[in-house]
């Protein structure tokens, strides 16, 4: 999925760098993904140091994470999931054995310079059930639509926030 959001790529990274449950919110549904909690609306130093391997999390009580994978400011950010299906929390995918019903996932942003100064956006995500014969239709019937649902939302706010901004002096 992508977007073009009004703001270089330098204006634009400062809002992905502070995602997470605890820290900027992740700009989408906020009563879905953060109890009605709502997202950041400026940029806050507190919440912009990033580093990979660094934990992000995604639920108030911290069972679910995501973990920064790859790390290029400004450019591109990969978050990366495991779920333990059975113990219900995330894990990290470094402990073995790997628990036997998992979700894998990627959620990644890459910012591009696109002409005027507007920065072209494109989201990709990429998951891996085990065993696939269970995680498979889970995921064709709620997972993706969710993902959409939850992606379009997120480009609709960010652009809002990168937007205004940019309109203040």
């Amino acid at each position: 999925m992508a977007t073009d959001l009004p703001a270089p790529p330098e204006q634009v990274w400062p809002w992905l760098a502070q995602m997470g449950y605890d820290r900027g919110g992740w700009y989408s549904w906020d009563w879905l993904d953060r109890y009605g909690h709502p997202s950041a609306d400026r940029v806050a130093p507190e919440w912009r140091k990033l580093e990979e391997g660094q934990r992000l999390k995604a639920s108030r009580d911290g069972r679910f994470w995501f973990t920064v994978a790859l790390l290029e400011p400004n450019r591109t950010l990969v978050l990366r999931s495991d779920l333990n299906l059975s113990g219900g929390r995330s894990f990290d995918p470094r402990t073995k054995p790997l628990p036997q019903a998992r979700l894998d996932g990627i959620w990644a942003f890459h910012l591009r310079p696109a002409p005027f100064g507007e920065t072209r956006l494109v989201v990709r995500t990429r998951g891996q059930g085990h065993p696939r014969w269970l995680t498979r239709p889970f995921d064709l019937v709620f997972g993706e639509p969710a993902h959409f649902i939850m992606q379009t939302r997120q480009f609709h706010n960010l652009r809002a926030r990168v937007g205004a901004e940019g309109m203040t002096p």
